[in-house]
């Protein structure tokens, strides 16, 4: 069982919106394969959103900017002396593949957007029951079909994500490693401190206090308050040691 729970909270709108992006790409292989209506709405829906999501902003282009930013970290850690000289190449010559590989990429969700199920199904799904069999035959046909042809065509809906979803889980694993947990102490529920121009906050709390953050704030300044899970009878220690890094 764990003993600490993991919390992480974006400092501004491109992380906010890229880790909208990797919990709803997790969630499309969570269910597979899929093999009935539950399974099916499971994958459609998070598809829908995924592609709402894409609508709403320039993905392609802050993700190309973050892989110019970390190239240029990587070149300034490059001249530190006793540095892992092969790593720092190593990962650089990653950016700049996936650099490569996201321009010459069709525009992001294409594939999707174009899909004549995919459309009809992202229709049907903001009306409540809207996926009924007599909705939707298309579908209830679909399910019908044998399972590895099913299985085929869902592989390629998710491979046509994959420039995005390649650079998306490099660039946050290079920024979740960016900076260490340190120990902090809240006092009376509330901590604040400098951003330090970080994108993500993460923190680990102890699952025996139940207790959660509720963080405001931006990249240079930020205020946590710890809330009970039980709002009525929790309580909140006068003094809350917790694990915190500004990534």
């Amino acid at each position: 069982m764990h003993t600490h729970v993991l919390f992480e909270h974006p400092l501004n709108e491109k992380m906010r919106t890229w880790l909208r992006i990797e919990f709803l790409t997790q969630q499309l292989s969570a269910r597979l394969p899929v093999s009935d209506h539950t399974d099916a709405l499971h994958f459609f829906r998070n598809v829908g959103e995924l592609l709402d999501v894409f609508e709403r902003g320039e993905v392609r282009t802050e993700l190309l900017k973050e892989l110019e930013r970390q190239q240029r970290k990587l070149k300034a850690w490059a001249e530190v002396p006793g540095v892992d000289q092969n790593r720092i190449d190593a990962l650089r010559e990653q950016l700049r593949q996936h650099s490569t590989t996201l321009i010459s990429a069709p525009r992001i969700g294409q594939f999707l957007r174009e899909d004549k199920l995919v459309g009809l199904v992202r229709q049907r799904l903001s009306i409540p029951g809207g996926c009924c069999s007599f909705d939707i035959p298309t579908l209830h046909l679909w399910l019908y079909l044998p399972q590895p042809q099913r299985d085929e065509q869902v592989t390629t809906w998710i491979n046509s994500l994959s420039p995005l979803t390649q650079t998306l889980t490099l660039i946050l694993d290079l920024v979740r490693n960016s900076a260490p947990f340190r120990k902090q102490t809240s006092l009376n529920g509330f901590y604040q401190d400098n951003g330090d121009d970080a994108d993500l906050l993460r923190l680990q709390l102890a699952l025996a206090d139940e207790l959660y953050p509720q963080i405001s704030g931006h990249k240079s300044r930020f205020a946590i308050r710890f809330l009970p899970l039980d709002s009525e009878n929790g309580l909140i220690p006068e003094r809350l040691d917790f694990e915190l890094a500004c990534c």
